[in-house]
């Protein structure tokens, strides 16, 4: 009755040690200078196990943020409108240092983003997972063009803010300098929101 359990948890570990393995020697070399030969040896598996778990190269650093793909969609159901329940998660998230909110520091948060947003193969691919995010956010929005539109729109506000907030740490500004200036523009933002899409309010 445990097995299922069991092997799930040793196919999350696979999933995790992979990853982390394959960011390591990113961050050591660059993206492009690692090939997925030189991914598997270092992890111990073989080249057609590692496409098992990861169909495409570029997976092997967005399996990182994986689990935010639905996370709009869950969160919208989960407050008195879907608006106030994204504000709310956002602000939370900006309060905790969530490195999904840029606001975050730590080396490792600083180096992986700089990965990220400074290879065009992974920005690329990090698209297709927000387009997923809209989509999902679009559906429990009710469906249609207005909740596509809507979902467009937040999905986009809350990349644009932790874009920001990365940014300007990256360049040097410390955590909580950065702090009040990515609540205030959060809050403007979810206003701006609020008036557009007033039903979602």
């Amino acid at each position: 009755m445990t097995e299922p359990g069991l092997r799930e948890r040793k196919k999350q570990r696979m999933y995790q040690d992979v990853s982390e393995t394959a960011i390591r020697l990113f961050l050591e070399k660059g993206f492009d200078a690692v090939s997925v030969a030189e991914v598997a040896a270092a992890a111990g598996i073989s080249k057609p196990t590692l496409f098992r778990y990861f169909p495409a190269k570029e997976d092997l650093v967005l399996h990182r943020i994986a689990d935010h793909e639905g996370e709009a969609a869950r969160v919208a159901t989960e407050g008195p409108t879907p608006l106030a329940a994204l504000r709310r998660h956002f602000l939370d998230g900006l309060e905790r240092g969530d490195p999904v909110t840029g606001l975050n520091d730590h080396p490792a948060v600083l180096a992986f983003h700089a990965l990220l947003y400074g290879t065009p193969a992974l920005v690329a691919r990090a698209y297709a997972h927000l387009e997923r995010s809209e989509a999902a956010l679009a559906e429990v929005l009710g469906g249609g063009l207005e909740a596509r539109l809507a979902a467009g729109q937040i999905v986009a506000v809350q990349r644009i803010l932790a874009m920001e907030n990365w940014r300007r740490i990256a360049e040097g500004e410390r955590v909580e300098d950065v702090r009040a200036h990515a609540v205030a523009a959060a809050e403007r933002a979810f206003g701006v929101l609020a008036a557009a899409f007033p039903h979602l309010a």
